[in-house]
């Protein structure tokens, strides 16, 4: 989800209005989560997929280990999720992933209108805070809300809930009220081994919904925000001593499911790039792009950073969104050695056409060149995705048709992601990656100096959810720009 979050000039995830009055009440080693994709299955549409990209970013534990299933085909794919504990006793709740976002909310009994059933298979679970005997209020003069929202709301008085309210760029909406309570997941004992443990966070409690999060058949229970702002999981847990502020992914769309992990990772080794700083994305300086070996003749000024510009590293969005000053010198060279080659147009995005052999002989090798001497490879399979037999479509979608808000970012999501250890280190301010086989496994560190094995997972084989095939990718939907980042 990539979502807009100027907390000074603008409010939450590219609009987050507050209300202090009572909306509630209508409305160390490696963790492990399940994940499960939503959209399965080929017979999901081209636009159903574009609209998920367009609506959405004590004792120290070391990393987290996030099970994944799936694969990384598009015209199978849209959204991931996690099954997550929350409570006392726990219940599981499916929650989206997602890295461009950062708060973590889940549905919750008071839900005016929120999905009864999914067509996912799996079972929706409503939030009780007085079912759980650790949950608690977050009230809007307590810390939390108070930094958040970088000081304490007008109208605020002792005993008053901390509300919240998003509003995604397609639309859709969701609010509610913050609770406190209990998070579970598996902290790893040794190589490939886990035992459960809580830690305890700040979510929201979703009282009402409205668009895609309201009567979506595809229903989650919530989304889990993976961003670096101090409101999102990870900060939390990192703020408590549980964690680094460090994670990881490793999509595999060759044979499903993949790698999550929150910790250091000690190999395979990753080369990274610096953060561009005071973003409230995990952007990063791109310098240059070459289609088989040759470098595109560019204009320096397509990759500034800055308010709408520099490269956003988005795992969960599906596709590679490009300007217009990219994207059409790319796709002339990309098709240059290939005049037989007649593209159409699906759905007003999607640049298709008919390809009967090995995509990897006959189309070139693209790579993104970024500060620090560190380069991206995605091979035709990466940027190619098949939707019917031998028809193929480029999952480059051209920002010159997008909103005039968020036509030149350059975005690159798991399209191009996958098959790679990528690296947030957020501590240092780097992102790093590397091609890898996402169905082997990493080796992290814990505070002792210990280093571990984390194995892949592929909730398509140890899952019963009734989902046809499952996809890797973490699931992030771009909220369009309507305002400008820091």
């Amino acid at each position: 989800m990539w979502v807009v979050m100027d907390l000074k000039k603008w409010v939450w995830a590219v609009l987050v209005v507050l209300a202090v009055a009572e909306v509630g009440r209508v409305l160390g080693n490696v963790v492990s989560f399940e994940v499960q994709h939503k959209f399965a299955g080929r017979g999901r549409n081209l636009s159903a997929m574009m609209s998920h990209d367009v609506r959405r970013r004590g004792r120290l534990l070391s990393a987290i280990d996030l099970q994944l299933g799936g694969n990384g085909h598009p015209s199978d794919a849209g959204l991931y999720f996690a099954k997550i504990g929350l409570g006392n006793p726990p219940k599981d709740y499916y929650v989206q992933v997602d890295t461009g976002s950062d708060l973590l909310w889940v549905n919750c009994v008071e839900c005016v209108k929120c999905p009864t059933k999914s067509d996912l298979g799996i079972e929706l679970t409503l939030y009780d805070p007085k079912a759980s005997s650790t949950s608690s209020p977050v009230n809007c003069d307590q810390d939390f809300c108070t930094s958040t929202y970088e000081g304490q709301l007008p109208g605020c008085k002792p005993g008053l809930q901390c509300q919240y309210s998003v509003v995604y760029g397609d639309g859709s909406a969701t609010a509610g009220y913050f609770v406190k309570d209990d998070i579970q997941f598996s902290r790893v004992t040794g190589n490939l081994q886990t035992k459960l443990t809580n830690g305890s966070v700040v979510f929201g409690c979703g009282a009402k919904q409205s668009g895609e999060l309201g009567s979506s058949s595809e229903a989650v229970d919530g989304i889990l925000g993976f961003g670096e702002s101090n409101s999102s999981v990870i900060s939390q847990l990192a703020a408590a001593g549980k964690v680094k502020k460090i994670f990881s992914h490793c999509l595999d769309n060759v044979n499903g499911g993949g790698i999550f992990a929150i910790g250091e990772v000690v190999s395979p080794k990753v080369n990274s790039t610096p953060m561009v700083p005071n973003q409230q994305h995990y952007n990063v300086v791109m310098k240059g792009v070459d289609v088989g070996g040759e470098a595109l003749d560019l204009p320096t000024d397509v990759f500034e950073t800055g308010d709408r510009k520099g490269t956003i590293i988005d795992s969960g969005t599906t596709l590679a969104y490009l300007p217009e000053a990219i994207y059409v010198p790319l796709m002339k060279r990309i098709l240059g050695e290939r005049p037989e080659i007649k593209l159409h147009m699906v759905e007003e995005q999607f640049a298709c056409f008919k390809y009967n052999d090995n995509v990897d002989d006959g189309f070139p090798i693209v790579r993104f060149h970024f500060e620090g001497s560190v380069s991206l490879t995605v091979h035709p399979h990466d940027y190619l995705f098949p939707i019917d037999g031998n028809a193929w479509c480029f999952g480059w979608i051209n920002g010159g048709l997008q909103t005039k808000d968020s036509k030149d970012v350059i975005l690159l999501g798991d399209l191009v992601l996958s098959n790679k250890l990528v690296v947030y280190d957020i501590e240092n301010q780097t992102i790093g990656w590397t091609e890898y086989n996402c169905s082997s496994s990493i080796k992290v560190k814990d505070e002792s100096g210990a280093v571990y094995s984390v194995g892949a997972h592929n909730l398509s084989s140890a899952s019963n959810l009734k989902v046809g095939v499952l996809l890797t990718f973490l699931s992030i939907l771009i909220a369009l720009l309507h305002s400008s980042v820091h």
